[in-house]
Parts: C-alpha cells; structure tokens; sequence
C-alpha cells in the first residue's frame, strides 16, 4: 500500500502518513531533514502567521521537549530572529537539545528552567508558546496509558499549574507581545476556563485564526475570547486547543543592561579561518570546552542576557572542535543550513552504507581523496568521515548512533509516495 502524501491543511510543509514507517532505517530523519509530531499540535503554524512581522524577533517555547514545536517555529522564523527553547524538567532537555542541533540552525539558545526564572526578563520576548502540561485528554485513542493515568484530581492540579506558569512567563512577554497557549486536552477548566482568567486579570487582546470548514477545526467563542478545538472525531488528528492572544500592558522591551560582564570566551584568533565554512557574513564565534560555536552577532547582548538569568544548555551551533592548532569539522555542522558547499567534499552514499555510518560503523568510501570528507544519502549530509586512503575513520557522534540490527531494507518511505 503505498504511503499517503496528503498534506496537512493548516501547516506548508506537513504531511498525514497513513502508516508508520520505521524511521530509524531512514538516514535521514536521523540528519534532521524532518520531524515526525502529530498533526493537530501544527496548528501552531497558523497562529504563528497572524502575529505581525517585527524585525529581529525573540520567540520562547517555554515546555520544549521534545523539541516538536521549537524545530517547526526555526522553520518558521528568519535568520536574525533568535528562538530561546526551554525545558523545566532535567531529564528531558537532552532529548531537546538533540532535535535542536539536528535542525542545523544559528539562531537558537537551549536552556533548562522554571517558568519563574524568566521574571526578571521583563519584556524580553515578542512571542512567547506555552505548550501546557495538561490531563491529556486529547491523547486517549492513542495511547491507552493516558487513560489510566487520568483523574479528577489531576485535572484540577494541571488547570492550577498552568495559570500559575502562565502568571510566571507574563511579565517576560513585551507590551504588543503574543502569546501562543495550548494544550492536549479538552477539559474547560484547563482550556476555556484558562483563558478567561488570564484576560480578567491582564489587559489582552484575543486574536482570531483563519480558519477553513473543510479543517474540522472548531472555533469556540466565549466574551469575545477566542480559542480553537481539535476533535478527534472531527479532525484527522488527535485531540488539542488553542488560543492566541495579544499582551496590551506592560514593559515595551526588555532593557540590556550596558555594564553586563559577557560570561562567553571570544574564539582564538588562529582559527579565524572557520569562518570561511559558513555560507553566512553575520556570525560571531565563541569558545567553549574546546569547541568554536557560531552564534548571530546581532543576538550576542540577548545572549549575554539570557546567561546572566538562566541556565544555558547549549546555543548555536557547534561548528568545529580545535585540538591544538587543529580544527575538526564537528558533526552538527555537517547539518547546518548555513554550511558553505565549497570547504569540504561531499560522497554519496548507498542506503546500507549510510545507515552503517549511523551505527558508526566502518564503511568504504569510494572517494580518493584523503582528508574530511563529508557523506550524504540522497544529497541530505549525514556527517563526517576522515578518509585516510585504505580506510576512513567514522565521525558520527557515539551517543547518536543506531544500535539495532540492520534487517533486509525496505526503500525509505517517501520514496512509495
């Protein structure tokens, strides 16, 4: 049966799969060139078209992981924007900051704190998404664990914890800010409810979302408050809601101060020629634990910023490792959209091949060049070898290989489209 290529009407670049193919056989989805969310949660997509278009635009996803949202919003953003991802629970950041490198982007900060840290950020962001935990009532046709796992009680804790994470990040969002606010529920008290609260207490704007009624998405209207449901009944997707709305109170901008101390290591001089591997003019490259970072220039004060009041995971992109005088191409540059086509030569590799490379396997490279090279399946980059004539040494990253067995390979699914 061959594989639906039915588009997602609410989102350009989403697609519906009428079947799940087995994503860890294709090179790649581990190379970032796409994300497997569900559908409903890319709605996101349409919110995000009706906020007004300011120029170098900071954009918070406050509950990250796994990173769903945050890659959609990069694709979303221009390259002088600057996405902030953030996490409050440990265990998960991991997980984020991997999708996030994978993407290949610039212009993003990762980092791993309590929606209270932000406070002291007052009228940092232009656009602020609260993905809400919630009593997922919305997940229940697919995973029968979220049944179980629901109660009266456990409703009425996540409605109260969303309105205090909401309370923490309002002062973060600017005057004329938008916030996005959703969640994977259908409970009032955690949608509707939520929303009227917020408004009887903060001076807003709601905003409205175009929608079609071929979507089956469900305006709802409550006091001139807007807000969108997905049905699963109604929707081909699972359960979500939505509501965007407009801050009209508060701190116009945040305020850098001009004596903030960087806490970021300048990159030595002699590796200046990295700069040449970007496709990019507006890049500033930092040192840290003997890797060069590429991060906008225009966004190093926010970033000095943000490190004074959060905990940082990672930010940029990780470029090069230097070892001595040496550089070491690094494996997130391979996949960076900004990387210059002409440093580094480029081998096409078969499908088994290219998944040997993702075990970090040795392979054999048909090229006689010695010296990095860089491998790709279907012109995607996968990473880095180092081809020292009689074999090449693998570079891709240890903690990111495949560890299952290699079966019979079926052809990669978008290739039954």
């Amino acid at each position: 049966m061959p594989i639906s290529s039915e588009r997602i009407p609410w989102s350009e670049t989403g697609i519906f799969l009428n079947e799940r193919p087995s994503f860890t056989l294709d090179p790649i989805f581990h190379s970032g060139a796409y994300y497997v969310q569900e559908a409903s949660s890319m709605f996101v997509e349409q919110a995000f078209r009706q906020i007004e278009h300011g120029k170098d635009r900071i954009v918070l996803d406050l509950c990250a992981a796994p990173g769903g949202k945050s890659t959609h919003l990069l694709s979303l953003l221009d390259n002088r924007d600057l996405l902030v991802a953030n996490e409050v629970i440990r265990s998960r950041v991991s997980v984020l900051d991997e999708n996030i490198r994978k993407w290949g982007h610039q212009n993003v900060v990762v980092c791993s704190n309590d929606p209270a840290d932000f406070s002291n950020l007052e009228g940092m962001f232009d656009v602020i998404l609260v993905d809400a935990p919630c009593s997922g009532e919305g997940l229940f046709r697919r995973d029968a664990s979220a049944i179980q796992q629901w109660s009266v009680d456990n409703t009425n804790l996540c409605s109260t914890r969303q309105r205090r994470i909401l309370a923490d990040i309002w002062p973060a969002l600017k005057n004329g800010g938008y916030l996005i606010y959703s969640t994977c529920t259908f409970n009032p008290a955690e949608n509707e409810e939520n929303l009227k609260w917020l408004a009887e207490n903060n001076n807003v704007e709601s905003i409205r979302i175009p929608i079609q009624e071929s979507w089956g998405v469900q305006e709802m209207e409550l006091n001139g408050l807007f807000g969108y449901r997905f049905l699963p009944h109604k929707v081909k997707g699972e359960g979500f809601f939505l509501t965007l709305i407009r801050k009209k109170d508060g701190s116009d901008s945040y305020s850098i101060p001009k004596k903030i101390k960087s806490r970021l290591e300048k990159m030595p001089k002699q590796f200046a020629e990295v700069r040449s591997w970007l496709s990019t003019a507006d890049s500033e490259f930092f040192a840290k634990s003997e890797f060069l970072i590429a991060f906008p220039e225009s966004k190093t004060p926010v970033l000095n910023a943000l490190s004074e009041q959060l905990r940082l995971i990672s930010f940029g992109l990780p470029v090069a490792q230097f070892k001595k005088n040496d550089l070491l191409p690094e494996h997130t540059f391979a996949l960076s959209v900004d990387r210059n086509p002409n440093i580094f030569e480029s081998v096409e590799l078969e499908l088994r091949d290219a998944l040997l490379f993702q075990k970090k396997d040795e392979i054999r490279i048909s090229s006689t060049t010695k010296g990095w090279l860089l491998v790709q399946y279907q012109g995607v980059p996968l990473g880095f070898v180092k081809n020292l004539g009689n074999r090449a040494n693998n570079y891709f990253p240890k903690e990111w290989r495949i560890r299952m067995t290699l079966p019979d390979l079926p052809e990669p699914w978008y290739q039954k489209v």
